[in-house]
């Protein structure tokens, strides 16, 4: 997979329709006022591409641990619940005048996963996350943009998702198309930019513009727009050692779900128009 290690990794809480819900982060986020009621409710740090200050209390050490593996997810250490969390990831370039966020423009997008550890009572998001190396997913074929807007080749995407265990798959998130997206296109990259410049301290989430500051004003970021919602069978699931992790955003006016489940049954991942990712857990 390509190295994203100097990428700031981000990502977007509360962006598909009830996923907060079946994540049991409701109640996490009931302090948390947004611009309308289908408005994402924040932004979460998942890996800082710099080395922390000693001045600084905040953010904890973990994050600065790059997570993202194309092959495995590592559980973690103690007896703790995870979730796979299907989502799209997009590759951007950031552009900033005299330190301030100005543009963020979109450049690649891809499958991704944004395992989270399921505990209640975390004073931040962030803190379930990223527990060490090889605990985020990112696909390693990434499909590159011609335009992030009404139009382009995004609106023709879906993304669909699925659990290995014990050789047969079973449908872990919805089958959705990408524009089904609360925020998505030039509202998303809007909000996006106004939400790192003003987001501060507050609740479940943190002041992303002084951890940017921190790491010196990366210019190249990943950011998971949103966690899709589950099945039935994904919002009961957690993972366990052995598991396949497959998650899947095709162009649906190619490939039919059918099409994409007989290929992932088949671990042929590297197909046109697709964008695969297949950890397995350990």
């Amino acid at each position: 997979m390509s190295d994203y290690k100097e990428y700031l990794g981000l990502g977007i809480a509360g962006n598909f329709a009830l996923h907060l819900a079946q994540a049991g982060e409701l109640e996490e986020f009931k302090d948390v006022i947004t611009a309308d009621e289908a408005a994402p409710k924040g932004i979460f740090p998942f890996y800082l591409p710099c080395k922390k200050s000693s001045q600084s209390e905040r953010p904890r050490e973990m994050l600065f641990t790059y997570p993202l593996s194309s092959e495995t997810l590592q559980l973690p250490n103690e007896n703790l619940n995870v979730q796979a969390e299907p989502e799209v990831a997009l590759i951007c370039e950031l552009t900033y005048i005299k330190e301030k966020l100005v543009h963020i423009a979109p450049q690649a997008f891809g499958a991704y996963n944004d395992a989270s550890i399921r505990v209640a009572g975390a004073q931040k998001i962030s803190d379930k996350k990223n527990w060490g190396a090889n605990t985020k997913g990112i696909a390693t074929e990434l499909l590159p943009l011609d335009i992030f807007e009404d139009g382009g080749m995004m609106d023709n995407y879906s993304i669909c998702s699925f659990l290995r265990r014990d050789d047969a798959l079973y449908a872990y998130g919805e089958n959705v198309e990408l524009t089904g997206y609360s925020y998505f296109y030039e509202k998303l990259t809007d909000w996006i930019l106004n939400q790192i410049n003003t987001q501060e301290d507050f609740g479940p989430l943190e002041d992303i513009k002084s951890y940017i500051k921190e790491c010196n004003n990366p210019t190249k970021l990943i950011i998971s727009i949103g966690a899709t919602r589950y099945t039935d069978y994904g919002e009961k699931t957690f993972l366990q050692s052995g598991d396949e992790v497959l998650i899947a955003v095709y162009n649906h006016n190619r490939y039919s779900l059918e099409n994409i489940e007989a290929l992932l049954q088949n671990k042929q991942y590297e197909e046109p128009a697709l964008s695969i990712l297949a950890q397995k857990v350990l």
